[in-house]
């Protein structure tokens, strides 16, 4: 062979060795990025605590610590990530970029600060349009007369002064319909506050009633339409809503089966799978105690 056919060979082969390389470390990066993918979060969920008083009972209306037990709880599922907000409303609205889901756990009546201006209206508006989830927890589902039908086509019902009911008693949840956000829910018992009675959008078209509490009966279903206090809305344009009218207190979250109804019903509004036994949602009493806002007593 002559020395300029090995000499072809050889580049022949170094060509190849290359080309070799440089696939195996596209591969690999194509791999990693890949993998990086899979591990980046695939829901980003605002969690938006109402004004905590600085006077009141501990643990009432407690809407930061709500907030923290929260974001603790869904961190449990893969691909959850959260933004906590106090005070009702994002200081930097660029907060909203991204998000799959909005909480809200705040006062009601005209007190939401997402009512407090046109523009942040608006605002909730276009999170509606682009189909982004929402949740309401608590009063945050009672809305002022101006604010009605708008309200009703964020979440699917609401609460109207003059229309609906609200108080405290003791009821039993105990049989649940078949929907995701029923996974792994057990039942439990408790003395909540409420907000019921309330006002659906026409024909309760995409509306599933999840729990029912009322003062006359104290059992599951029992009171059927007047008592529904906790749905799921399909939004006829796109998106989900979930709202829940107890959690009066933060001792509620010690109770297993509303925990994990909570949980999944934000997992569910975010547009996220939900296990067939319920998304983890364990968390230590130690932990909830200790999430507690201080506060001065009323009346010193």
């Amino acid at each position: 062979m002559s020395t300029g056919q090995n000499l072809l060979n050889n580049l022949r082969a170094i060509a190849l060795l290359i080309v070799v390389f440089a696939t195996g470390h596209v591969g690999f990066a194509q791999a990693t990025a890949s993998g990086e993918s899979k591990a980046a979060p695939s829901r980003r969920i605002m969690l938006v605590a109402g004004e905590t008083a600085k006077v009141d009972a501990v643990g009432h209306h407690d809407y930061l610590a709500g907030c923290q037990c929260l974001a603790v709880l869904l961190h449990k599922s893969p691909g959850i990530e959260t933004i906590r907000v106090s005070d009702g409303w994002p200081s930097d609205e660029q907060a909203f970029d991204g998000v799959s889901c909005v909480v809200f756990y705040t006062d009601g009546g005209g007190k939401q600060a997402f009512l407090a201006s046109p523009q942040r209206v608006a605002r909730m508006q276009s999170l509606v349009d682009a189909g982004v989830g929402l949740v309401m927890i608590h009063q945050a589902v009672d809305f002022p007369d101006e604010f009605a039908e708008q309200a009703k086509s964020w979440i699917g019902g609401i609460y109207q002064k003059g229309r609906s009911g609200r108080g405290h008693w003791p009821s039993r949840h105990e049989e649940f319909p078949q929907h995701p956000i029923t996974h792994g829910v057990t039942p439990w018992q408790i003395k909540d506050g409420w907000l019921n009675g309330l006002q659906f959008v026409n024909g309760k078209q995409g509306i599933t009633p999840l729990v029912w509490s009322g003062k006359e009966y104290e059992v599951s279903r029992a009171g059927i339409d007047q008592d529904v206090v906790s749905w799921a809305y399909e939004r006829p344009r796109g998106g989900r809503s979930f709202c829940f009218t107890g959690l009066d207190a933060h001792s509620a979250w010690s109770l297993p089966g509303m925990r994990q109804l909570v949980v999944n019903g934000v997992l569910w509004a975010a547009g996220a799978d939900i296990a067939a036994n319920g998304a983890d949602c364990s968390i230590e009493e130690t932990q909830l105690e200790a999430m507690l806002t201080p506060r001065q007593p009323k009346g010193k």
